[in-house]
Formats: structure tokens, C-alpha cells, sequence
């Protein structure tokens, strides 16, 4: 459907009574409990549409926006965002600082209004190794989060900045502390590591997906995705133009498939090739693989492909939409 059906009066109100009533039907099934986000290809849409880019992750907020208030409806208990990467300061000066005044402004209305917050109970949590951002932004982070840490119905958290590998070397140091302070009683096994994970309170990855078309995990959640429970859904549209009934669609699909195989993959499906695909997210049964998730090769503009991991507050390592694609992933 095109952008201008946007513009006609009470389109808000219909999208939101629709996603309302879309959220009461998909409960009367299975629902993912988390799902992740990889938000990419905020960059890529500014450029076609000859803009500048912190249009492009500014448009990827409202796409995030939308797709959350969507989740929240259907009862999705935590969604975990891309926004920016660690990677992602090595972009220019002008775009990085474009990327932490989105995030400072999106945060500050978080903490001043908080209407979505408010109305579904959703304590904001910001994962990855906030040291390396400015002073403010860090400031900032501490009053939002402070303000929602007592909403309980549902989690929202915001990978900002993050990589797998460093949220890998905090947790090898939690559990490295850990050991020394409790001796010989204290087990490393694979349940103390899910524990000191980042994500490690919330429910396991049940659905993760990424924007773009590109077929890769640029370094997100791959501890926890490595799980065969957990479906990977790759979208050949860039962040912006992901709508919520993309997403309704991709839902439906792991709805059905974890009524009738007991899995979000289907029975034991893997990914159709892009190429095959009629729809997002459309699976392949009696295929091997029982991940979900295979590797296609890919060819793009180098530098797109480097952050699509950024997300919504603005970023293209992934494009995501907290990068700066949106604040709101190979593995």
C-alpha cells in the first residue's frame, strides 16, 4: 500500500484500532514472547529518496514506533532493538553525532510523555557498554530508565551502543568474578552464562528479524539466537518502509507454524531462498536445517552493509532504526 494513504484523515485512529484488533486475534494463538530487531536500511532509504540521512533514521523511529506499539498489542513480553553498534563510531563525525541527538531527543520524550511506556507497562532498558557514550547521553539513558523501571507488563530493550562480542566479554568477566568470589561452589555451565547475558532476565529469543534484505546478523543477539527455537526471518524492504502488516504477516506465519510443528520454523523449515519467497518471513518445510537460518551471500554497497545494526536511533551497521536507521544482524 502506498505512503499517501497515509495522509487521509483518521488513518491514525483506524491503524490503531486495527492493530488492537489484530493483537486480540493473534492472542487466541501462540505469540512469540520475545522477538528481536534488527532495524537496517535507514541510510539506503534516505539515499534513494534523495534525503538527507538523519531523515532516514528519523523516519526509521516512527516505523519502530508503530512496529512496537504492534508487538505490545499482541502481547509480546520483551522486544530487543539494534540501535546503534559499537562499529558504528568509526562513521563520519556529522552522522554519529546526528545518531546520539536523535537518541537524546527520543529518550528525553520517553522520559517527559512515555504515552506508549505508560500504556503498556513497558520498562525501557538500554543494553551494550554505555561508557562510550557522551556524558548527556548517558544522563539521559539514567532518567528514562529510572523513570519506567517500575512498569512490569512488558520490556523494551535498547542494544545502545552494543555488539555480541563485547556483551561475550562482559559476561566472561561477570562469570570470571563470580567463580573467584563463591570458589569451588560456583559452576560454569551453560545456565550461569545465560544468566550474566544482557538479556538474561527476559524471556529466550523466540523470532528475530532484519530488514533490508540483507542475510546476515552483523554481530546482535548471537548467543541467543543460536537456539533452534529461535526463528530468523530475513525482509527485502529497507527499515522505513517495514509497515505493521508486514509484521502482522510474519506473526501469522510463526503463529501457524508453532500451533501445528510445536515450532516457529515450521516443521523443521529453514528460509526460502529470497528468490522463491512470496512473502516476508515465508518458510520452507522438509527442508534440512533446524535453525532456521541459512547463509546467502549478498552483494551491496560495502559501507551499507557495515552498520545496518544501528536501529532506530539512527544506524545502517545495521541500518537499524535506533542506530541511526532506527534506535532500534552474520552469525
Amino acid at each position: 500500500m502506498s505512503d499517501w494513504v497515509s495522509t487521509f484523515p483518521g488513518y491514525r485512529n483506524v491503524l490503531t484500532t486495527a492493530k488492537k484488533v489484530f493483537g486480540r486475534i493473534i492472542q487466541t494463538g501462540p505469540t512469540p514472547k520475545h522477538v528481536g530487531m534488527i532495524m537496517d536500511g535507514n541510510r539506503r532509504y534516505a539515499k534513494s529518496k534523495k534525503m538527507e540521512v538523519k531523515e532516514g533514521h528519523n523516519l526509521g523511529f516512527e516505523s519502530m514506533a508503530n512496529i512496537l506499539e504492534l508487538l505490545y498489542e499482541t502481547g509480546v513480553k520483551s522486544v530487543t532493538v539494534y540501535a546503534f553498534s559499537i562499529e558504528n563510531f568509526s562513521r563520519l563525525n556529522y552522522e554519529v553525532k546526528a545518531l546520539m541527538d536523535l537518541a537524546t531527543l527520543k529518550l528525553e520524550q520517553i522520559s517527559q510523555n512515555g504515552d506508549l511506556c505508560e500504556q503498556y507497562g513497558i520498562k525501557v532498558r538500554v543494553l551494550g557498554d554505555t561508557s562510550l557514550l557522551p556524558q548527556s547521553v548517558q544522563d539521559i539513558i539514567k532518567k528514562t530508565t529510572t523513570i519506567t523501571e517500575r512498569n512490569t507488563r512488558a520490556v523494551l530493550n535498547i542494544c545502545f551502543p552494543y555488539t555480541s562480542r563485547e556483551e561475550m566479554t562482559h559476561l566472561i568477566k561477570c562469570v570470571v568474578a563470580d567463580s573467584v568470589n563463591q570458589g569451588n561452589t560456583f559452576l560454569v555451565d551453560e545456565n550461569s552464562i545465560n544468566q550474566h547475558l544482557y538479556t538474561g532476565d527476559n524471556p529466550p529469543v523466540d523470532l528475530l528479524l532484519r530488514t533490508s534484505g540483507t542475510y546476515r546478523l552483523s554481530d546482535f543477539l548471537l548467543w541467543q539466537c543460536v537456539s533452534p527455537d529461535c526463528s530468523v526471518v530475513f525482509i527485502d524492504k529497507l527499515w522505513p518502509e517495514f509497515r505493521p502488516w508486514d509484521m502482522c504477516a510474519i506473526l501469522l506465519n510463526w503463529s501457524f507454524n508453532k500451533y501445528w510443528y510445536g515450532h516457529g520454523n515450521g516443521n523443521g523449515g529453514s528460509f526460502r531462498n529470497p528468490a522463491q519467497a512470496s512473502s516476508p518471513g515465508e518458510l520452507v518445510s522438509k527442508t534440512t536445517g533446524a535453525s532456521g537460518y541459512k547463509r546467502y551471500t549478498y552483494d551491496e554497497e560495502e559501507d551499507d552493509e557495515e552498520t545496518d545494526g544501528t536501529s532506530d536511533l539512527g544506524g545502517d551497521e545495521i541500518d537499524t532504526v535506533t542506530s541511526e536507521e532506527g534506535l532500534v544482524s552474520p552469525k
